[in-house]
């Protein structure tokens, strides 16, 4: 049932050109922050004369872009294939487009025309105290945008949540603990799994946003109001922490659901699957202090959680999918085409975007490193090589023609090479200057930090190159997929 879209008998019309328009979305964004994302290095490197005010505002516009893009194209990898097994609403799948655009629509405005810059983190109380850069309004349209984006993520996790409960009798089952702590046979399927332990995780990151967000709102307009601001960071940290791993835990249903048709080898669950997944589920959760390594008031007790919990929540998931992988691969007689290329590189920029994350999770590595290059290097690894690649796969494979063969020509062997020596490069560029203790943030870097700089600018546009060639593929095929 693993079928390209155009096959796909069990859905309709207007759920396929919706997916459709959510993948044209996420790849018109993505080219737009990827620029983004070379011209600030290019500035970083002297290479162009960009002024510290543009600098600031498209840090900021990048920062948001990309968690909330990707949660956009994750989103529809996982919709597109759980519903498969559960009957969902396209009118919310419509509804979450909709607040994508708008809130997307005000986050332009707020930065692009009012100027905010306070990073996508609208850490407490930058966004109004701006020394007049940027108006009280501006910040309120910022927040508000967010706000849009949330609720209409959270109107598509309660239909899933509901369809779950409906056809599973309850998220337990859907989970599989019926299952894993029983004698049942009747295992759910991967992407069931995967989509329960999303739900139940970014359905809480989403509320605790929506509570952060408020919160800022009303101190906004009303200045009186003074929240507690390591209150306020610990929160926007929770809503970010849980939504960027959502994505990827979406993502990677394309892994569950693609590589097994290329393979003829079905992606088996069994208990230690469950298992790993509902490890995954509490300890995404649990790992939020973290981010809180650098605050010197916190509790010693709660930065060891976060430390011994970053070395082991995401493991089980990542060992039990790569593993699971290369194991439906091995001696398979794959033919590879660049769907099937993208989404095996995926599982490399996975399991190898975890170690720097797990060495910045060390604690007394973060207090010298978590405000260097160091951090941007680890979640671009997860990004750039992790989840991008998962839905370029996803993407391509539901847009070929089912009469066509897997193959690949000599235009994919470049795209993917490039793609993947360029990404490497650099994320490389970033850990390197974090090792160095170059800051991250920073709009003007010292003279010696310009090489690597203008290394990671040329590795940028190369990734840029590559994408190009990728997404070209997708849209010279929409025209005819939308006709029919």
């Amino acid at each position: 049932m693993n079928t390209p879209i155009q096959s796909r008998k069990d859905i309709t019309p207007a759920a396929k050109n919706t997916l459709l328009i959510y993948l044209s979305t996420t790849l018109a964004v993505l080219l737009l922050m990827m620029v983004f994302g070379a011209v600030l290095r290019a500035g970083q490197a002297q290479i162009i004369n960009l002024d510290l005010t543009l600098f600031y505002k498209l840090m900021t516009l990048h920062g948001a872009g990309m968690v909330g893009i990707s949660g956009l194209g994750s989103a529809a990898v996982m919709w597109y294939f759980l519903s498969k097994y559960i009957k969902l609403s396209t009118g919310i799948l419509i509804a979450n487009l909709v607040f994508f655009l708008l809130g997307v629509v005000l986050i332009l405005g707020a930065i692009l025309i009012g100027d905010f810059a306070a990073g996508w983190t609208f850490l407490y109380p930058l966004p109004v105290k701006s020394m007049n850069i940027w108006s009280i309004e501006s910040a309120a349209t910022y927040l508000f945008g967010l706000l849009f984006i949330g609720v209409g993520f959270l109107l598509l996790y309660l239909d899933i949540g509901l369809a779950l409960i409906k056809s599973y009798g309850g998220l337990s089952r859907s989970l599989g603990w019926h299952c894993l702590f029983g004698n049942s046979k009747e295992f759910p399927p991967a992407t069931v799994v995967a989509s329960t332990m999303v739900l139940i995780i970014n359905t809480l990151g989403i509320l605790v946003g929506a509570v952060v967000l408020i919160i800022s709102l009303i101190n906004a307009f009303y200045p009186a109001f003074q929240p507690d601001a390591l209150l306020v960071k610990s929160l926007i940290f929770f809503f970010g922490h849980v939504f960027i791993n959502a994505a990827i835990y979406m993502a990677v249903i394309a892994v569950y659901e693609i590589l097994p048709t290329y393979t003829n080898r079905p992606w088996k669950v069994n208990k230690i699957f469950l298992a790993a997944w509902s490890f995954s589920t509490l300890m995404v959760l649990a790992v939020v202090p973290h981010h809180m390594l650098m605050d010197f008031n916190v509790p010693t007790w709660l930065a060891t959680i976060g430390q011994i919990g970053s070395y082991i929540s995401g493991i089980p998931v990542l060992i039990i999918t790569v593993y699971g992988a290369l194991t439906i691969v091995y001696k398979s007689g794959i033919r590879w085409d660049l769907a099937a290329g993208l989404l095996f590189m995926s599982m490399y920029g996975w399991a190898s975007g975890v170690i720097p994350a797990i060495v910045d999770a060390t604690i007394h590595v973060n207090t010298v490193m978590h405000n260097t290059q160091w951090v941007p290097g680890h979640f671009h690894f997860y990004l750039l090589l992790g989840v991008l690649p998962m839905i370029f796969g996803f993407m391509l494979h539901i847009t070929k023609k089912p009469s066509n063969e897997n193959t690949m020509n000599n235009s994919d062997k470049a795209s993917l090479f490039i793609y993947l020596f360029a990404g490497v490069g650099f994320v490389m560029a970033f850990l390197y200057s974090g090792k160095n203790s170059v800051p991250r943030r920073w709009g003007v870097h010292l003279d010696e930090w310009l090489a690597t700089d203008q290394v990671a600018t040329v590795f940028a546009v190369l990734i840029i190159i590559a994408f190009f060639v990728i997404a070209s593929k997708f849209f010279l095929r929409l025209p005819n997929l939308l006709r029919h």
